[in-house]
């Protein structure tokens, strides 16, 4: 048990230095801007580059992982918003935010932190084939549905060209393309680019967690929420348990590859989450709420995934 709090220690301590950061400096919210401009477009982008291009190409090309994983996150989705119409009857546009919060994990700034420091770098393929598939699926899920269950006469048109613009234009989409047109041509780079991107890799992990902890302590709170707390149990207790269910039931992955499934999924809510909430204009208490809960609730559910993953408790059914 010493091994996995030494492990979630500095992983949670620098959230919670950012958090103590947000609550303590007072400055605006408009001072996170260059720094989730540094890690949206420079430093998260050169670390799924770095990865991918130094992972095997046969490695990235397992569709039935992918598969399996989005599939998990998309049944969760739709368990997520049963229960947030179940408890609170909301309309299908708000039933979509609280889908999102249920099961969409924060697999771009916790994700490749917590799978790399804990799995090493055999998790490399698999946190990246996890992470772009599911930014695929919230990008398409979320503008369909909101003009589906909209007021306005949305054109099919124009919300497929939005899906794909976002798909194809979102930086770590790119920053992973980058990366898997590195690993087929097999081309090394320049020394100094090479060292450049090492360098920007380094730092994304630990500039993204103390941005987790700033947005944190500085989301607005107004009042608790019911649905909350069962909609966070969906995020960080049914979804990785439908991860670890979808990629047993596919089969034939190695060990490592079960256990990053189930640690990407058992991280907390998006901050992407309350973007959406913003972009839309709805929900967005209850998601900066949800948010938060989810953050602190991790803290639990994370170190206890890491300790039954680390400690072989598991199951690898069909390796």
């Amino acid at each position: 048990m010493i091994e996995v709090i030494t492990l979630a220690l500095p992983f949670f301590g620098i959230i919670f230095l950012g958090f103590l950061s947000g609550k303590l400096a007072r400055l605006p919210r408009t001072g996170l801007a260059w720094l989730d401009f540094y890690l949206i477009y420079v430093a998260l982008p050169a670390l799924f580059f770095d990865i991918l291009s130094r992972t095997p190409l046969h490695e990235l090309m397992r569709g039935s992982f992918a598969l399996a994983t989005t599939t998990s996150t998309f049944l969760t989705f739709l368990i997520a918003v049963a229960v947030g119409r179940a408890l609170t009857g909301a309309h299908f546009r708000t039933a979509t935010l609280q889908g999102l919060i249920g099961s969409y994990a924060n697999v771009g700034y916790m994700g490749p932190a917590l799978t790399l420091s804990a799995l090493g770098s055999a998790a490399a393929a698999p946190t990246a084939l996890i992470f772009c598939f599911d930014v695929v699926l919230i990008f398409t899920l979320l503008p369909t549905l909101m003009a589906v269950f909209g007021d306005g006469d949305q054109p099919v048109g124009a919300t497929v060209a939005l899906v794909l613009r976002r798909i194809l234009t979102h930086p770590f989409i790119l920053g992973s393309l980058a990366g898997v047109l590195g690993s087929a041509s097999g081309v090394e780079l320049p020394q100094g680019i090479a060292t450049t991107i090492g360098m920007l890799r380094a730092s994304a992990a630990p500039a993204a967690l103390f941005s987790i902890g700033v947005t944190v302590a500085l989301q607005p709170v107004d009042r608790p929420y019911r649905e909350l707390p069962a909609l966070v149990a969906v995020k960080l207790v049914v979804h990785p348990l439908m991860a670890w269910t979808m990629v047993t039931l596919v089969g034939g992955f190695p060990p490592v590859w079960l256990h990053a499934a189930v640690l990407m999924a058992c991280l907390p809510p998006a901050a992407t989450c309350y973007a959406a909430a913003q972009q839309y204009r709805l929900y967005v208490d209850e998601t900066a709420t949800g948010i938060l809960i989810g953050t602190a609730a991790s803290i639990m559910t994370v170190t206890a995934t890491l300790y039954l993953v680390t400690h072989g408790l598991v199951p690898v059914l069909n390796p």
